[in-house]
């Protein structure tokens, strides 16, 4: 397998079912070359596997086994007023969020590599979107998620065929009864932030703007972010297609923190390291993550853009929402965060004639 892991000391691993993190720190994937034929593009199915020579797998055809037809979700305008101001339609993906592209490229890197099960930890989404390709794999399922997960997405968990267990306190006290149990039982850990395989998925987001925008890359886009996983996955996809030649410039990365969860937000204005803070209630529990463990890589992501990560008022959430549903798109409130920190900061971040995309990702059936 020539894919391979590296930790932050350039030390590289051979992915097995076992290996989710080395002895300090966290795993991310080695570089390997890409391209972008786009003679070979133009005549393949409008999944985001038609990207094939951009992913890794040895076995070109190894999502076979998975997949569900995610990806080239619509790239549309917000309203015509707006020529210039996309949104990305990521909640119309198989089970509901963005989640589907790093799920479906993990578990299919889960069926290579001999798993026999798998464990992951979720607030909802990502969860449910494991579930769903597990099952399409064939794969035993289970999925820790907190107690206080909504009922819809527990429900859409369930009816994959995966077994839930719901834990008492925080999103990290879920992380860590996943972590124990994966240790206990050497089980494959589908972690959408461990694992780097989640990024290599979530990276056709960035893929299928360039191409829906005639082969050409936005000025700007506004991204949710908690753990990460489209943050990352955005910006390696815009690295991978300026190191393949077929751009030359990085999007600024707008990336979109909730008011009553912040920590990368305070550490990127303050010029500090990311640290554990304490939550407070929000509805956007998507991203209402407290000790992110990319949170630093983010930040680096976002400054090597000249990007900057901004806060959404809690308040403003639910009109952002009925404000977007008025306008044809029915999400889910960490959706609806995003829009609402765009409307609250725009003035000073969008210039009228920028070509902005933002990612409408989560499915307003999940709450």
């Amino acid at each position: 397998m020539k894919y391979r892991f590296i930790d932050g000391n350039g030390q590289e691993y051979l992915p097995d079912v076992e290996q989710w993190r080395p002895e300090e720190g966290i795993f991310n994937i080695k570089s390997y070359d890409v391209s972008f034929p786009k003679e070979k593009l133009i005549k393949r199915q409008s999944t985001m596997w038609r990207y094939k020579e951009a992913l890794p797998f040895d076995n070109s055809e190894a999502y076979s086994q998975v997949t569900l037809g995610e990806g080239m979700t619509p790239l549309v305008l917000l309203e015509r007023e707006q020529p210039n101001f996309y949104v990305k339609l990521d909640y119309l993906m198989p089970t509901g969020s963005f989640k589907d592209r790093g799920a479906a490229v993990l578990i299919a890197k889960a069926v290579e590599l001999g798993a026999a099960s798998v464990i992951a930890d979720s607030s909802g989404n990502a969860g449910t979107a494991v579930a769903a390709y597990c099952a399409r794999a064939n794969l035993d399922c289970r999925i820790y998620v907190p107690s206080s997960t909504s009922e819809k997405k527990l429900a859409q968990i369930e009816a994959h065929g995966a077994k839930i267990f719901k834990v008492q306190g925080s999103r990290e006290d879920t992380a860590e009864a996943a972590k124990k149990a994966v240790e206990e039982e050497k089980a494959f850990y589908a972690s959408h932030v461990y694992n780097p395989f989640f990024y290599e998925g979530t990276k056709t987001f960035a893929f299928e703007i360039w191409e829906q925008l005639d082969y050409e890359v936005p000025d700007k886009v506004i991204l949710p972010v908690g753990n990460g996983t489209l943050v990352l996955g955005a910006y390696i996809g815009f690295q991978n297609l300026k190191s393949a030649g077929v751009t030359d410039k990085l999007p600024e990365i707008i990336a979109v923190q909730s008011e009553g969860c912040a920590p990368i937000a305070d550490a990127f204005h303050s010029n500090e390291k990311v640290s554990l803070v304490e939550t407070s209630h929000t509805q956007a529990e998507g991203i209402a993550i407290a000790d992110p463990q990319r949170g630093d890589q983010i930040i680096e992501a976002v400054r090597e853009t000249k990007g900057t990560i901004i806060v959404a008022p809690e308040q403003d959430i639910v009109l952002a929402r009925k404000e977007l549903a008025g306008k044809g798109f029915y999400v889910e409130p960490t959706t609806a965060a995003t829009y609402a920190a765009y409307r609250t900061y725009q003035p000073q971040l969008v210039d009228s004639n920028e070509l902005v995309v933002l990612s409408l990702c989560g499915s307003g059936l999940k709450k």
